[in-house]
């Protein structure tokens, strides 16, 4: 898995390559988490997922506890470029219901 952190205003924007799972999720909710901590200011958070192949249990409870830290900051998360069978797995775990999706970057970040 590979994830690349960028920011626009007070948006953390965050691109996803790889698979979600019980191995790469500590790396995922490390590396948003340390960023959160070095920015109090950051307040949404998107998500890209366009290159994302797996998710599995481990994943979803990591962008879980990710809506719930930006959640506590008054933020929302958004998911961009959401393949099919991601948003069919969001739908089953209930996460369409606290994630907001655009097709892109800039419609989420115009959105939040």
């Amino acid at each position: 898995m590979n994830i690349e952190l960028t920011r626009a205003g007070c948006t953390l924007v965050v691109k996803v390559r790889g698979e979600l799972d019980l191995s790469t999720s500590p790396v995922f909710r490390d590396k948003i988490e340390a960023e959160l901590a070095r920015d109090e200011n950051i307040r949404h958070l998107v998500l890209d997922l366009e290159d994302v192949s797996f998710i599995d249990s481990s994943g979803l409870g990591a962008v879980l506890g990710r809506f719930k830290s930006i959640s506590q900051r008054g933020g929302k998360l958004a998911g961009v470029k959401v393949p099919p069978h991601l948003e069919k797995l969001f739908a089953l775990s209930g996460l369409l219901k606290i994630m907001i999706i655009c097709p892109t970057v800039e419609d989420a970040l115009n959105t939040l």
